[in-house]
């Protein structure tokens, strides 16, 4: 197993070398013309029978390898979100360069044909992928998917961060500024992974968190609980008195007692501040909780087209090592949250830590076997830039990856060295299983086939008889080494129970970055 976790830590490490090598030879250019091939537009016609702008022929064959989707194993091509020109400068800039990982992603398919998908989701939004193949929109003519949301470009672009969203609910705020704002803490929430934790606050004279009963504290930013706190925003009306300053104060007081119980994600702190303005700097608050060390970094979004507090909100982010941005219509809002992700990211990519990362167990709807969707893990890595001029600001390029079948995973299990009653396992460093034999996928309720949104199984709900979750907390906390624990077993049909020694041996790949490795 631990070879085939190299195997694919090195593919991804070559188009990592290749992109930055690319970007570094590459001088942007404003005014430059690249016609290149679009995921949606490829082998589209006018009704005069032309091929459309960046839709020019674009040869597709089935492939059993890719579950017999038409694909182009010679080239790749690339989609660009909906809510994006695919004529951007920055956008053609970056397909520009990009294009020499088309040889790369051939080459890593020659050395390891079981690869499946292999991708480069870019910083600026774009997402090249290979094989080529085509993408359909939805009935409404959109393709909603961003690459920058998925878990993996997350996971890969930042580091674990705790963050509290503080939400202005003040009379300000009624109608189309209480609508935005409620979109912009649904966009933060998107960008948050497994390895975060947050909670919301909305503020006027008082305080109300979102949801009261995790008062005072943070929670995992898994899909569960990010979807219950989506259900609450609904609940926030706008009336009142905006005090900023009692808000900022929790906001310190939380992330402050958080961080010394020793839970969380014991890296980036942040705060977010949701707003349509502030009538003081604030600066008696941020000097007894945030400096000298700026250890919590302050994000503002300016909700609105008004400008008139916008200087106290820029003065705020950039005295705490943050970001300010305005958001005037709900068309603004992804690209504008997106941004903070960079700023998280600087301190990575001026120490150039390029770090494995792998995802916890998915359902990908693209492939298929006899029982329907297959489950899959993804192995990433971020690509920094390496010019001269941009390296010490600390400028992500974006994030590599491919795509890895959790059956592949098995193949690799040498069950004649386990014996009869043994069995090998892997988990994600939040305890999530990537393989294991007992994992049970979730169907829909009446039907036989596997849930869409199938949910990730943590190893305490299949390894039942570790009821005090010893063995689960060992392998989190990178324990390595041989591990015993007395068991319960029924034999004869469950007629009879008796105690048994179970033996568990915990290693660590090597390929895996320290904070978020398999076990």
């Amino acid at each position: 197993m631990e070879e085939m976790f190299h195997k694919k830590s090195e593919a991804v490490r070559r188009l990592v070398e290749a992109a930055e090598e690319a970007h570094l030879k590459h001088e942007f250019d404003a005014d430059l013309q690249y016609e290149y091939f679009n995921a949606v537009l490829i082998n589209e016609r006018d009704k005069d029978g032309n091929f459309l702008e960046l839709g020019k022929e674009f040869i597709l064959a089935p492939n059993d390898h890719f579950n017999n989707l038409p694909v182009n194993i010679s080239l790749s091509d690339v989609q660009v979100p909906t809510n994006m020109y695919n004529k951007d400068p920055a956008i053609v800039n970056g397909v520009y360069w990009s294009e020499s990982l088309n040889k790369v992603f051939v080459d890593n398919f020659d050395r390891d044909p079981s690869l499946i998908w292999q991708y480069f989701g870019s910083a600026k939004g774009f997402f090249r992928q290979y094989p080529g193949i085509k993408w359909e929109p939805d009935e409404n003519g959109v393709i909603a998917f961003d690459c920058r949301n998925r878990k993996w470009y997350i996971q890969a672009a930042t580091s674990p961060k705790d963050v509290v969203i503080l939400v202005d609910v003040s009379g300000s705020m009624k109608g189309l500024r209480l609508t935005i704002a409620k979109q912009t803490v649904s966009s933060i929430l998107d960008t948050l992974g497994d390895d975060d934790f947050f909670n919301i606050i909305a503020y006027n004279e008082e305080l109300h968190y979102v949801e009261p009963c995790l008062n005072g504290t943070l929670v995992q930013a898994d899909r569960t609980n990010k979807e219950h706190f989506r259900e609450h925003l609904d609940k926030l009306f706008a009336k009142g008195i905006g005090m900023l300053d009692i808000a900022l104060n929790e906001a310190f007081s939380i992330l402050s007692d958080f961080n010394h119980t020793g839970q969380g994600s014991i890296c980036s702190q942040a705060i977010m501040l949701i707003t349509d303005g502030a009538v003081d700097t604030y600066d008696t608050i941020f000097a007894k909780y945030n400096w000298p060390d700026r250890k919590v970094r302050i994000f503002t979004y300016l909700i609105g087209r008004e400008a008139a507090f916008a200087d106290n909100l820029k003065w705020m982010a950039c005295a705490n090592k943050g970001f300010f941005t305005q958001i005037s219509t709900l068309a603004d809002v992804q690209e504008n949250v997106m941004e903070y992700l960079h700023v998280l990211s600087r301190p990575k990519v001026i120490d150039q830590e390029h770090d494995v990362v792998w995802t916890e167990a998915y359902i990908d709807s693209t492939l298929t076997d006899d029982q329907g969707p297959v489950l899959m893990t993804t192995v990433a890595m971020p690509v920094f830039s390496k010019q001269n001029e941009t390296r010490s600001k600390g400028i992500l390029l974006g994030v590599v990856g491919t795509d890895v079948p959790v059956k592949e995973l098995l193949k690799t299990i040498p069950k004649y060295k386990l014996g009869i009653h043994g069995y090998a396992f892997a988990i994600t460093n939040n305890g999530y299983i990537l393989t294991h034999p007992e994992l049970r996928l979730l169907y829909e309720e009446g039907k036989k086939r596997r849930k869409p949104n199938y949910s990730s199984v943590d190893l305490s709900e299949v390894e039942w008889e570790d009821r005090d979750d010893v063995l689960r907390n060992a392998m989190v906390n990178r324990k390595t080494g041989k591990f015993s624990m007395e068991v319960k077993k029924t034999v004869d049909k469950g007629f009879r129970c008796g105690a048994l020694q179970r033996s568990w041996e915990i290693f660590l790949p090597r390929e895996c970055n320290h904070r978020r490795r398999p076990a």
